[in-house]
Order: C-alpha cells, then structure tokens, then sequence
C-alpha cells in the first residue's frame, strides 16, 4: 500500500544559486542589485533621503517582482507630477499608464490608505484649536490632490477635542452637493459641540464660491439654531488654503 504523499517546504533558491540535479546557473536581473542597494539606502537614511521616483520604486517592488521598474516610476511621475499626486490618483486615470495594473494600483492605494490613516491618527482625540497645524496637514495630505472636490466635517466635543472626522459628500470637479439638515443631524447623533468644515477645490485655487458662501451661512445658521459652534470652514488648494474666519466671513 501506498504512503500519502507529503508535500515538501523549502525556500527558494537566491537568483543564480538553484543547486538542484541538472539545473542550470539562472541568470541575475540586472536591476537585482539596484533593489537591494535601494532598500538599505532608505533603511539607513528613510524617505527623506530619496527622490519621488526612488520612493516610487520601493512601493513598486512589490507589485512588480521581476523587472525593472524604474521607468515605470519616472513615468507616473512624468504623468501625474509628484509622489503625493501619483498615490492619491483615481485608479482610472492611473490605469491609463502603460505598464499599470491591478497590482500596482492596489500598492498605490494601500499607500495612500496608510497615509492618511497616519495622519487622522495624530488628529484624533486632540484639542483641533491647540494643533491646528497638525490638523490643516493632515486636511491637506487627505484632500489636497484629489480630482473631484470632497466634503468633510471634523466634529468636537465641549473642550474641541476631535471626536469624529468624516467625509460627508463627493461631488465632480468643481461641485460638491451638501445639505445643512444633514450635516446638523449627524452633529447631533455624535453629540457634538463645534463643527469645522472642510473642503477641497481641484482647480487649485482655495477662493470660495458664492455658492460656498451660502452654503456655510446655511451650516452656520442652522447649527447655530441648536447650539452648535461652527469654528471655521476651510477650502484647500494645491498651495495653500482659505480659511472664512481668518478672512473675516464669520464674523458676528
């Protein structure tokens, strides 16, 4: 009678080193070096130490084992503009670059999804008046390179601790449809005491609308009716943003 057969574990064998029977010498990649000296250049020097496409580069790896991804990295650089630009693109657009797929698409995307989980972490549970820079750079990293324009509201306690930070609308290029019932409805639900709002504007430029200005004097009166503070609304550009009361559009 026949033993079961066991199925066998072992590691692979390093590129060029497959000492099994009759095995010929397999061939290093020529970019296999250039992984390695790049994975220990960030290990010892971090991020900051390398350019966009070198960073580019390591998040490719993965997605693309065996070859060279180098000028795929310049490419969606050359594309898109920057390492922000390239991780927070629509998986659409980012489709459209030859030598784009699934799976680079989806390391892109866990990327950006990891960014910005870091950067909510920092915000949470902290007094939004007190760090408030922290809190315009975490806006900023989660909306500044977005293509169609996304509406958030960061919801406070009685002490302005941020208690919820949440996207409530997506809208096209240039709009965003926001109704003042549900904004103050979901304040309640998490009794919360202030509100700052916060918008982004792809065109670039973070002046407000009218329709932006109308839109906030409706969140403000309709928040103010129940008690709720609205502390400042925030349109982020490219380069910098706006702030309504820094430019005095909520003053009493």
């Amino acid at each position: 009678m026949s033993r079961p057969h066991k199925p066998e574990f072992a590691e692979a064998p390093l590129p060029g080193f497959d000492m099994s029977a009759g095995a010929k010498p397999v061939a290093v990649p020529h970019f296999h070096d250039h992984r390695q000296r790049l994975r220990a250049r960030f290990m010892a020097a971090g991020g900051a130490a390398l350019a966009d496409y070198e960073l580019l580069e390591l998040v490719l790896f993965r997605a693309i084992p065996r070859r060279d991804v180098k000028p795929l990295a310049k490419q969606l650089l050359a594309e898109f503009g920057d390492f922000n630009h390239v991780i927070s693109a629509p998986p659409a657009r980012l489709n459209q670059v030859q030598g784009v797929g699934d799976a680079v698409v989806q390391e892109l995307k866990i990327v950006e999804a990891a960014a910005h989980r870091l950067g909510q972490a920092r915000v949470l549970g902290q007094n939004a008046l007190t760090s408030w820079a922290a809190l315009m750079e975490y806006c900023k990293t989660t909306m500044a390179h977005r293509e169609t324009e996304q509406f958030r509201i960061l919801f406070l306690d009685r002490k302005n601790v941020l208690v919820a930070d949440e996207p409530q609308a997506k809208g096209t290029v240039d709009h965003v449809p926001v109704y003042p019932r549900e904004v103050v409805k979901r304040a309640l639900e998490l009794n919360a005491s202030a509100l700052i709002l916060v918008h982004n504007h792809p065109s670039g430029d973070p002046s407000p609308s009218s329709a932006d200005i109308a839109m906030t004097t409706q969140i403000r009166q309709a928040a103010s009716a129940l008690g709720i503070v609205l502390h400042d609304h925030v349109i982020i550009g490219k380069e910098r943003d706006f702030s309504f009361r820094a430019d005095g559009l909520l003053s009493a």
